[in-house]
């Protein structure tokens, strides 16, 4: 018989073991990255009300939980489902995210659901298909400083002479309010904005670009953000961050539409990418890999990044519940 209840401070005691279980397999069952938070900083992520729980219990014993947050975007995050064992996990699935659904009503009036099901979540998929759940097919992708191949496919990279008209340089400040323009412009009707609306409004892209440049998604890599400019007006940007001090990520790439289908982001991600290898060659920074992610079936990208050395690593589910 299994019972369902929102995670307070009267759990924790009970809880640890269980979130500990999923601490040690995050990586290779979840493919994270990065070490989840230790317990204490878990507990002071709940007490703050970053992050919020609901526990499954079998007989009086924490068997699953399910974490989500509306702290970060103006989606209902929801990061990870985990069960001790995964006999029954899709029926513990289900009933955690039947509470969640429940409790979210209010919030998903105005809010959708994301939710990345990442490594065995997508065992999930017919589960939450159910629910009212849509999916994307969503590719990462990876520069890997330790493959040789990567770094020969970058040096003989393809790119087109850059346009006379045309010049890559380097964040400044001053290129804010046009970089909310362009990425507004570049992602309000592309799927990303299914998982956070944000990108649909100037007012929301400027959330998004403000926190990637003021260091609350990761830290902010300014010299290897690079700006397309056409006749000194931007046109497209292409952000970089630095994550666990060794990970980079490009969150976002976007070029107008009328400057597309010149090479012109491939000579963009070089400039940046040209940054991230001088840190690593000449200044000695231990940086691991670049890392990106697009979706599975855009052939343009994925050419985009397999011609500069990235290699694809794994695909997940990217999936979201539409506002009720």
């Amino acid at each position: 018989m299994y019972t369902t209840k929102i995670l307070t401070a009267d759990d924790y005691d009970n809880f640890e073991s269980l979130y500990e279980d999923f601490r040690s397999k995050a990586a290779t069952e979840y493919n994270f990255e990065l070490e989840p938070l230790d317990y204490d900083g878990f507990l002071d992520a709940l007490d703050k009300d970053l992050i919020k729980g609901i526990v499954l219990y079998e007989d009086d014993v924490a068997e699953a939980f399910l974490v989500y947050t509306t702290a970060i975007s103006e989606a209902i995050e929801l990061n990870i489902i985990h069960s001790r064992t995964k006999d029954h996990f899709d029926v513990m699935a289900r009933e955690l995210l039947e509470k969640f659904i429940n409790v979210t009503t209010t919030l998903r009036r105005e809010k959708i659901v994301c939710y990345p099901m990442l490594g065995a979540q997508k065992d999930l998929i017919s589960t939450i298909a159910k629910l009212g759940f849509r999916f994307v097919g969503i590719e990462v992708l990876r520069f890997r400083f330790d493959k040789p191949a990567s770094l020969e496919i970058f040096e003989r990279a393809r790119v087109v002479r850059q346009p006379e008209e045309y010049e890559v340089v380097s964040w400044s400040p001053e290129y804010f309010e046009d970089a909310v323009r362009v990425i507004h412009e570049s992602f309000k009707e592309s799927s990303d904005a299914l998982f956070d609306p944000r990108f649909t409004t100037l007012e929301g892209t400027r959330d998004i670009i403000d926190k990637i440049v003021n260091n609350v998604y990761a830290e902010f890599m300014p010299n290897s953000t690079s700006i397309l400019l056409y006749e000194g007006k931007a046109v497209g940007f292409a952000f970089m961050n630095l994550t666990g001090g060794s990970i980079v990520n490009i969150p976002l790439v976007g070029v107008l539409q009328e400057h597309q289908g010149k090479g012109l982001s491939t000579i963009m991600l070089k400039h940046s990418m040209d940054y991230v290898i001088k840190a690593v060659n000449v200044y000695g920074m231990k940086i691991a890999e670049i890392n990106t992610t697009t979706e599975t079936n855009n052939l343009q990208a994925l050419r985009l990044y397999k011609n500069l050395g990235f290699l694809e690593d794994y695909s997940y589910p990217q999936s979201y519940l539409p506002i009720a």
